[in-house]
């Protein structure tokens, strides 16, 4: 059964790498075009979340400023990483795929950042593994 699996998709034009490459490139424009777009249809709630999150922190009165900044790098990702998908399987390109992989794993780094800095190390170790993902299927890319 694995043989004739991988001798259809090997057929159908797909690599065992190309295949990692589209299940990446699938969950991270999942996870992040869903992220990006809860902020930006519940900014007014996603903004108190932070601002009480981030009181008593460095990061106290930058909400204003960072929470466009994660929500634009958020969506970079989740777009980018579909749009490499597309490029993928219409053009066989890894460009666009490999930078939506690189800016999910910044985004990741700032969320990581300000879980951290707000001493919520349980918020901030649920983040690791979305880091592996992401620079695993930069990774992916890259080969």
């Amino acid at each position: 059964m694995e043989n004739a699996v991988v001798n259809w998709f090997s057929q159908q034009g797909f690599s065992p790498v190309s295949i990692m490459q589209i299940l990446f490139s699938l969950m991270i424009s999942i996870l992040f075009i869903q992220s990006g777009l809860d902020k930006v249809f519940n900014w007014q709630g996603e903004r108190d979340f932070y601002k009480s999150h981030f009181k008593d922190t460095i990061l106290d009165g930058t909400v204003p400023f960072l929470m466009p900044v994660i929500t634009i790098s958020e969506l970079a990702a989740g777009f980018l990483s579909g749009a490499g998908l597309v490029a993928l399987l219409f053009t066989g390109q890894t460009g666009i795929g490999l930078l939506g992989m690189l800016v999910a794993c910044l985004s990741i780094i700032q969320l990581f950042f300000g879980q951290r800095v707000a001493k919520d190390y349980n918020g901030a170790a649920v983040l690791v593994p979305y880091f592996l993902m992401a620079a695993a299927g930069a990774y992916f890319f890259m080969l």
